[in-house]
Parts: C-alpha cells; sequence; structure tokens
C-alpha cells in the first residue's frame, strides 16, 4: 500500500508542479467550451439541447492531453524500469497512475463542468446530470488511454497513434454519457438506466485497462 501511494503522490506532484501541466486538460475544456457558441450562435434554445454533448466531448479531448506522456516520462528517467522491478505488482501500479491522473484531470473537469454549463445556457439539473455522469464516466476515458499511453510508451511523439488507438474505444462513454444526461432532462429512457451502463464501462475498463497496460508494458520492456 505504501508503494501504490507513492506512486500516486509522485504523479500529482508531477502533474501539479511542472509548468502547470494539471491543468492543462482543464484549459483546454474551458477554451472548447467557450468557443462553441460563438460558432453556434446566439441560439439559447440549441445550445440547451446540446450542452451536455459539447461538455462531453470536450472531457474526451481533454482527457488525452498529457497521456503520451504518462508512461513515457517514466520510460526517459528510469521510473518505468523501477516500477517493473519492484515489488509491487506491475497492475496495481498501473492503477496508481491511472487514478493519478484522473485525480489531476478527470475530476476537476467533473467539478467543473456546472461552471462551464451556464456558458451553455444549461439548466441546474442538466449541469448536475452532466457533472454525475463525468465523475463516474471519466475513469473509463482515463484506463482506456492508458492502455494505449502504454503502447506507445517508448515511440516518441506517439501522441497522434495514441489518440488514434483509444478514440474509438472512449465512443461508449461518450453515448451512454450523453445519453443519461438528456434522459435526465426528459424523454423515453429514465436516467438510471444510461448511467449505471456508464457505471459498469468505469469499473470494466479500469480492471481491463489496467491488466491490459500492465501487459503491453511487459512485452515492450
Amino acid at each position: 500500500m505504501g508503494a501504490f501511494l507513492a506512486i500516486v503522490r509522485r504523479d500529482l506532484a508531477i502533474a501539479g508542479r511542472i509548468g502547470g501541466a494539471g491543468g492543462l486538460p482543464l484549459v483546454f475544456f474551458l477554451m472548447l467550451v467557450t468557443l462553441i457558441p460563438f460558432a453556434i450562435g446566439p441560439d439559447l434554445n440549441l445550445l440547451s439541447r446540446i450542452g451536455p454533448a459539447i461538455l462531453w466531448l470536450a472531457a474526451v479531448l481533454a482527457t488525452l492531453i498529457g497521456l503520451d506522456r504518462l508512461f513515457q516520462a517514466d520510460e526517459e528517467d528510469g521510473s518505468l524500469d523501477i516500477i517493473l522491478a519492484g515489488e509491487l505488482p506491475l497492475e496495481l501500479g498501473v492503477v496508481a497512475k491511472g487514478i493519478a491522473h484522473w485525480l489531476a484531470t478527470g475530476l476537476p473537469l467533473a467539478l467543473f463542468a456546472p461552471l462551464f454549463g451556464l456558458l451553455l445556457a444549461l439548466t441546474p439539473e442538466a449541469m448536475l446530470a452532466v457533472a454525475a455522469t463525468l465523475l463516474v464516466g471519466t475513469p473509463a476515458l482515463t484506463f482506456i488511454g492508458m492502455v494505449g499511453a502504454a503502447l506507445t510508451a517508448r515511440l516518441r511523439r506517439g501522441g497522434l497513434i495514441l489518440s488514434i488507438l483509444v478514440m474509438p474505444l472512449m465512443v461508449p462513454s461518450l453515448i451512454f454519457g450523453v445519453s443519461a444526461a438528456q434522459a435526465a432532462l426528459g424523454g423515453t429512457v429514465p436516467f438510471l438506466s444510461p448511467f449505471l451502463i456508464l457505471c459498469a464501462i468505469s469499473l470494466f475498463a479500469i480492471v481491463v485497462g489496467a491488466v491490459a497496460a500492465a501487459a503491453a508494458l511487459r512485452a515492450e520492456g
């Protein structure tokens, strides 16, 4: 447990220290949400209808920022070899890095989503629904992205390859996240159905993503 928490603390410290890199996804999230209303126009009814989809799409794109450096930086400074040779199972080490990435990226996106929802003319109910879906859905985005990060850990400038690999796998989270948020505003589908599916996707992604990322790191090592 000590080694697990040490990895989490280390990655959080790095995210908050190196050039403010931990805040880059949040800044990108804000920029995208701010620019889209200018492109669509002053139709508040339209913005409120597509607002949950905009917030979720922005969250997916923001999560990709910095994922390529998740294992690549450890590979460059030798930390990855220490993790591979340590007593902590590699799968748990991968989970620790995923938790740190989510705390630095996914959690702030979920917490600030209601504030950004004001720019999209969302109702308070819609803001809370989007925040709840992002809170349970962003772990899936992180751990799916970690598989691509592990596969490209030893590739220079592998960010584009990583995005191509993981973006299709993030589509189910996007679909059910938006569906749950839209269901909270009324519709034929109850909110709980897509919300529980989204929770299941995140739990599945955490387990399978950690195992797959660990296997990719061992194969490349």
